[in-house]
């Protein structure tokens, strides 16, 4: 999620355990400090921008991290706040928690988290949610900022602090059901339309969780179905686009595509652009903006050899009419997304006459 988020998260957690010990608006403070940590790896070196992709929300985003760096970062908390001395173990608890519920939310996206790593290494990405959701967030702002204006304890910032609490989770709950709901709809749908895909998943569009992406993914094609909670009767809105999996044919060796299958899950697409092959992250961003794209291998003639790995320089993400399609879409009435109607490859090869035989064919 995004920055604001953990920090009313955070805030938030620690006013409801401490805000009677130390009074809300240290603690509100503490808890927000406490919240943006997990984050801090973004200021991690990575051996290039694939790795700085696929581990981010690594092990800073690990419960076990947490439970093992909690009685650390406690005793640091403890030093700085004499009238928690006396609640050591409290203390330590609201350390915790507000680390993993910071790993929580996150693996509530659909960029995920190694939230049970080493035991579990694989990235936990639910989807349900968008990176920025207003609707989450704002409960939480609103008692954050209470508690920070507020010098002593009451019960009524403490009714509110619980309620915010409850109702923003409540709202990550019914976002998972939500999900469960538009995956079983969109399988109908893909049914009466030919053929069900090999797999289905559905995403939350920004800011909200009324109106949804999901991915039929094929084995050399995906499809994009747009499902809003209030369509009424009428054609589904479906999008067919190829996957060109022969070009990944002679980079499936290679270390990043290794990497981005794992990170992905499968859900992602390789294009032939000029000469670069570009393997893009199904998941994230619209076709075909995506917004997470990397050169992993060059055309060379007639073969394919690896490159980079670089981050391919297409900063578009947002297409002339998205927004007033999104809008429209988020009523529930019929809309057309132009960009996935005129979208094209831009340049492809049917087939390679061999894969490149150098030092780097194995990445």
């Amino acid at each position: 999620m995004d920055s604001l988020t953990q920090f009313v998260l955070g805030a938030a957690v620690s006013t409801a355990l401490l805000g009677r010990k130390v009074g809300p608006r240290k603690a509100a403070l503490i808890g927000g400090a406490l919240g943006t940590l997990p984050d801090l790896d973004v200021f991690l070196p990575f051996d290039d921008p694939v790795d700085s992709f696929v581990y981010h929300r690594g092990w800073t985003h690990s419960v076990f991290v947490h439970a093992l760096a909690a009685p650390f970062l406690g005793e640091g908390v403890l030093r700085l706040f004499k009238g928690l001395r006396e609640h050591r173990w409290l203390v330590w608890a609201t350390v915790f928690l507000c680390l993993a519920t910071h790993a929580a939310i996150d693996a509530m996206t659909v960029y995920g988290t190694r939230i049970f790593w080493p035991l579990y290494p694989d990235p936990v990405g639910v989807g349900s949610v968008f990176i920025i959701d207003p609707l989450y967030t704002l409960p939480l702002l609103a008692v954050v900022i209470w508690a920070l204006c507020k010098k002593t304890w009451t019960s009524s910032l403490r009714n509110g602090v619980a309620a915010a609490l409850v109702v923003s989770t409540g709202y990550l709950g019914l976002s998972a059901a939500i999900q469960h709901h538009v995956e079983g709809r969109a399988k109908q749908v893909f049914l009466d339309n030919g053929a069900l895909p090999d797999r289905v998943y559905a995403i939350a569009t920004p800011f909200n969780i009324l109106f949804w992406k999901v991915i039929g993914l094929r084995e050399d094609s995906y499809d994009n179905l747009y499902i809003s909670l209030l369509d009424g009767p009428g054609p589904a809105e479906i999008y067919s686009h190829p996957r060109h999996p022969n070009l990944g044919t002679c980079l499936e060796e290679t270390t990043a595509y290794r990497k981005l299958d794992w990170f992905s899950h499968g859900y992602f697409r390789t294009d032939l652009i000029g000469t670069s092959v570009v393997m893009s992250d199904l998941r994230m961003g619209l076709t075909p903006g995506y917004a997470f794209r990397f050169v992993i291998g060059e055309l060379d003639g007639a073969q394919i050899r690896p490159a980079g790995p670089e981050r391919f320089a297409d900063l578009v993400r947002v297409e002339d009419g998205d927004l007033d399609w999104l809008l429209t879409r988020l009523q529930g009435m019929p809309g057309v997304r132009r960009a996935e109607v005129t979208s094209v490859p831009r340049q492809e090869i049917a087939a390679l006459s061999s894969c490149f035989s150098g030092e780097e064919a194995t990445g």
